[in-house]
């Protein structure tokens, strides 16, 4: 199913997969559900797959709430509830991963499972300064050289060779939806400002971090911080994939993913 859905202030466009268990899968800065689409379609078979773009981004319609994580937890709560869904699997890939600690912390109840992957529990000073320089070139050179950045710095140098067309094709396909400079500004913003370190130590699920060991946009060091400040957090460290590892070693990913959520 891929629908048009009224949720809380705003028209979120969903899509919704598989029988099974509930499985919430909350994208990055990107903002596109798309990019679970092979996680879905590979989980489908077992689990009720469930994503959604962001408010002001893809196929969802615009809002004039400013974006925070905080918004983004709360669209993603209120989706469940929408549906009638009372706890899910909560699997949150980089700003992804940022709103579902948000969800375990302040909504623990609809968590049944968590994944956080290539995410962060606070700012460090070479990722504020690495967002600078997004900005910057957003800026200055235009969303297009912004996205090409983007693809550059998080897909392994091997796959952007072995997949340059299809890359150039995502990126045709986010010019197309692109919301603007001032929305992708607020929401790099939102990524700079999460900070939950204080209080993930109280994340109460059963978590996996994970992260490639090469991840150029949210280095290794983040992801071994996240995992140790929540209690007993699984971690694991793929040897490869970079930032975008669920897509560029799809194999990996979801053969540790499956067998984290079937413990």
């Amino acid at each position: 199913m891929s629908d048009l859905l009224d949720v809380s202030d705003t028209r979120l466009h969903i899509v919704r997969r598989g029988v099974g268990p509930p499985l919430l899968l909350l994208v990055g800065l990107g903002g596109r559900a798309d990019f679970w689409s092979g996680t879905m379609a590979h989980f489908a078979d077992r689990f009720d797959c469930l994503s959604f773009d962001h408010r002001k981004t893809g196929d969802s319609l615009p809002s004039d709430i400013h974006t925070t994580v905080a918004v983004l937890a709360n669209d993603a709560v209120a989706l469940l509830g929408r549906l009638g869904i009372a706890k899910a699997h909560v699997v949150g890939h980089s700003l992804g991963g940022a709103i579902a600690q948000h969800i375990a912390v302040h909504s623990p109840e609809r968590v049944e499972k968590l994944v956080l992957s290539a995410s962060w529990a606070g700012p460090h000073p070479a990722f504020l300064e690495l967002f600078a320089l997004r900005k910057q070139v957003l800026q200055n050179c235009g969303p297009e050289a912004y996205m090409l950045q983007g693809n550059l710095l998080g897909n392994p140098g091997w796959w952007a060779m072995q997949n340059h067309e299809a890359m150039r094709a995502g990126i045709k396909a986010r010019l197309a939806s692109f919301a603007g400079t001032d929305v992708e500004m607020e929401r790099m913003d939102a990524v700079t400002s999460h900070d939950l370190r204080a209080k993930v130590p109280g994340i109460t699920a059963e978590t996996l971090v994970i992260c490639a060991r090469d991840d150029g946009i949210t280095p290794l060091p983040l992801s071994e911080e996240l995992a140790s400040l929540i209690p007993g957090a699984r971690f694991e460290v793929m040897p490869a994939g970079n930032h975008f590892a669920p897509v560029t070693v799809p194999e990996d990913f979801r053969s540790r993913l499956a067998a984290f959520l079937a413990a």
